[in-house]
């Protein structure tokens, strides 16, 4: 069974770019942010509103590799591909990739955490848990 892969897609606006006026690095990673919330909210029934206001939970990065393979540009019209690579009791771990006109511009994998008000990881809700369990990737 192959896994489902959330996409959404993003303009590159004048202040994403630098005086070079290629995508800013750390763009990127604000970027990854807003596609995570978007899964969160839509597909994963999870809003960050919900999650940090009223349940008083969150899901910090703990870690985060990227690969910059081409520019993108002014007004690129960017797809951005995310799919789970691992879901542990408490971790979670993405494969992102970016890309523009058919050709990858960027890739990055992160893991974030499920932590409750402590700090401390806490088991995923199970039903959180088994949607995130349908973008996982399997070994084929």
């Amino acid at each position: 069974m192959n896994p489902q892969i959330f996409t959404t897609e993003r303009l590159v606006r004048f202040a994403d770019c630098d005086a070079a006026g290629i995508v800013f690095f750390p763009r990127y990673f604000e970027m990854l942010n807003g596609v995570v919330e978007d899964w969160f909210a839509g597909p994963l029934q999870a809003s960050f509103r919900e999650m940090h206001v009223n349940r008083q939970v969150s899901v910090p990065t703990a870690a985060v590799e990227a690969r910059f393979i081409a520019p993108s540009r002014l007004e690129d019209e960017l797809t951005f591909a995310l799919t789970v690579t691992k879901l542990g009791r408490s971790s979670c771990s993405l494969r992102h990739r970016i890309s523009a006109d058919g050709s990858l511009r960027f890739e990055a994998s992160q893991t974030f955490v499920y932590v409750g008000r402590s700090l401390k990881p806490e088991p995923w809700p199970e039903d959180l848990r088994a949607r995130m369990a349908d973008y996982l990737e399997t070994a084929e």
